[in-house]
């Protein structure tokens, strides 16, 4: 019998969901009177994203590590001081998701260009995906050549003059988004192509592949603003395959290649849930050092997750190895090399 390359369970998942988000664009775009045929590549892209990134989402979840940490979060949320958790959890989403705040020790630029990518990324994808669903549209309001209606899943929410500041910022926001992610992308690639560091041990898929897509997704976008309004339409068609090359790869990369990493960011927030609770809790002391080194909680679950995994670090006094601290088990590691090496008579053979 041969061994299945795939996940059952993830592979269920991720084809219902993404079976309810084309019900989704069906009626969302009214029944495709909304969907702009020229998206369809765009749809196909997007889909194929959207299953890749459950199906991989899914996969990690059953990890064990991961599903401990998931499944006990998603509990201290939802019981004990319930508003202290949401009121925690909003805050980290606001520093670490929002403003990127995790990375602002390791450097001033790099913070800023991390989080112009973030924003830039983050704009464009609530901006064309309801775009490309057909859940937004514009349409010019009755009886007028000069007002336009904005309308979400159908329903009007706004309107504004062609020659108004809105108008402008509404129909150039991809155009600021794009901005952002090649200042971003362009700081982060002169590093990589600059560093030796970096240079020795980045790999081009890993790390080169998704700058260069982020730039060239952002600059040909801009050139097809930049053709209509400043070319006359010139090489227009030849930019706006080439863009939609370039953000296919991208959509099809992220649930293989290190845009996954967005996807997994928000798992941080519950991380940071279970560790505060943890400590809450109470600190687990190591019993050569003396010292606290990690919670009761992150003990307790780790010895229930080695036994179901088949290792047992049980001693025989009933005590385990898992309640030693790295510099714990790294000083009885020493020990008993010691002993074994006195036993032989040989302390240096």
């Amino acid at each position: 019998m041969k061994n299945r390359t795939y996940n059952i369970k993830a592979l269920l998942i991720a084809t219902i969901l993404s079976v309810f988000m084309i019900v989704l664009v069906f009626y969302g775009s009214r029944e495709l009177q909304n969907f702009d045929a020229a998206l369809i590549t765009y749809l196909f892209g997007t889909v194929f994203a959207f299953f890749g990134i459950i199906y991989r989402y899914t996969v990690w979840l059953q990890r064990p590590p991961t599903w401990i940490y998931f499944k006990r979060s998603i509990c201290f949320l939802f019981t004990g001081k319930v508003f202290s958790h949401f009121w925690f959890a909003s805050k980290e989403t606001i520093e670490n998701i929002a403003f990127q705040k995790f990375i602002y020790p390791r450097g001033k630029y790099r913070w800023m260009a991390h989080f112009m990518i973030a924003v830039g990324c983050t704009s464009a994808f609530l901006i064309t995906i309801p775009l490309t669903f057909g859940w937004i549209h514009f349409t010019m309001a009755p009886n007028s050549i000069s007002v336009y209606e904005a309308h979400f899943f159908g329903f009007k929410i706004m309107d504004f003059d062609l020659d108004s500041i809105m108008a402008f910022l509404t129909f150039h926001a991809l155009n600021w988004s794009s901005y952002m992610v090649i200042l971003g992308s362009g700081y982060y690639l002169r590093r990589r192509l600059t560093n030796p560091g970096l240079i020795a041990t980045q790999s081009f898929e890993g790390d080169l592949l998704p700058l260069i897509l982020l730039i060239t997704i952002s600059v040909t976008g801009l050139g097809l603003t930049y053709s209509y309004q400043f070319m006359k339409g010139l090489a227009f068609e030849f930019l706006a395959v080439l863009h939609a090359v370039t953000v296919i790869m991208f959509l099809i990369w992220i649930p293989f290649g290190k845009f996954f990493h967005i996807i997994q960011r928000p798992m941080q927030i519950a991380a940071h849930i279970y560790h505060r609770v943890g400590r809450q809790q109470g600190m687990a002391v190591c019993e050569h050092t003396g010292e606290e080194f990690t919670t009761n909680l992150h003990v307790k679950d780790l010895k229930m997750l080695t036994k179901q995994l088949g290792f047992d670090f049980d001693r025989e006094d009933g005590s385990s190895h898992l309640d030693l601290s790295p510099e714990g088990k790294r000083a009885r590691l020493a020990q008993a090399h010691l002993r074994a090496r006195q036993e032989g008579g040989n302390l240096f053979g």
